[in-house]
């Protein structure tokens, strides 16, 4: 009868033992998810690829400034200026992340964190502007109402999610703050929407020129490179966005999930800044015609 129960007792302590590994793991990763040490490096490793990025960016729009200094704010000049202004704000927040994670008032934190977010939509889709105003001009479409158009939209975005935000301060209600994350992620998916109908068509439409034209090539990898980047970081924010909002377990912006924001920030903000930062790096021709396009 002894001898009949072994197997049996030995499978019950094979079984426990690998719970006890599972829960091992769990309580590894529940560990640096608690550990200051780790929220401490996590944070500040951000910050600092944060300020780094807004560091490219600033040379970039002074190298830019002292290669065609008669030109004012270009969308070229501003699209970096912006990334500057972005990136530096995250370093900012990242840096003193122990003093915003304890703001007494959970409504302000949320505008901290929202808020560069809100200014990176605008940043790219800047981007988006520049490429339907090219795409419109090559088949003799008037593009006059396309900037009136990207300000307005930019305007109500803004807007709305003012709104929201005294919402959110007025109700203190959870309901708001679902509300706040569905109605970002939905901006997101429009981001990415736009970079897929005007990169697409620009795309395309480069494709169709002539082969030996000058610089075909390397406009069409880089129309095409940005645009993957970009629609794809934008569509990693809609979804993550969307999903924080009903699962409270996959919120970003808490003191709590430092790999978890890491890895987001990483994706969806730093790595697309850098590498468009870099495939955008060309600096305008110097003035010869009247005929300077701002973006090259």
């Amino acid at each position: 009868m002894a001898s009949m129960l072994k197997p049996e007792i030995f499978m019950v302590r094979e079984r426990e033992s690998n719970g006890g590994g599972e829960r091992g793991v769990f309580n590894w990763w529940n560990e640096i998810e608690k550990s200051d040490e780790w929220q401490q490096s996590i944070f500040y490793l951000l910050s600092a690829l944060y300020a780094l990025v807004a560091i490219v960016a600033l040379v970039q729009l002074v190298r830019i400034q002292l290669r065609v200094p008669e030109y004012g704010w270009t969308t070229q000049k501003v699209f970096h200026l912006m990334n500057f202004v972005v990136n530096g704000l995250r370093a900012i927040l990242f840096g003193f992340y122990k003093g915003l994670f304890h703001l007494k008032s959970k409504d302000l934190e949320m505008m901290l964190m929202d808020l560069p977010g809100l200014l990176f939509f605008s940043t790219y889709t800047l981007l988006v502007l520049f490429w339907a105003e090219i795409y419109h001009q090559a088949r003799s479409v008037p593009t006059d109402k396309l900037r009136p158009a990207y300000f307005i939209i930019n305007g109500a975005i803004y807007f709305v999610q003012v709104c929201i935000w005294i919402y959110m301060r007025l109700s203190g209600s959870s309901v708001a703050v679902e509300v706040a994350k569905i109605f970002f992620s939905v901006i997101s998916f429009c981001a990415a929407l736009g970079f897929l109908i005007y990169g697409g068509r620009l795309f395309f439409m480069l494709r169709r020129f002539p082969i030996e034209s000058t610089g075909r090539r390397k406009k069409l990898n880089e129309v095409g490179f940005v645009t993957a980047i970009c629609c794809t970081c934008f569509l990693i924010r809609c979804f993550v966005v969307a999903l924080s909002a009903f699962k409270r377990n996959a919120d970003i912006d808490v003191l709590d999930h430092p790999i978890l924001s890491f890895f987001y920030y990483l994706t969806v903000e730093i790595l697309p800044s850098a590498l468009v930062l870099f495939i955008l790096r060309k600096l305008p021709p110097r003035r010869v015609s009247d005929r300077y396009q701002p973006i090259q």
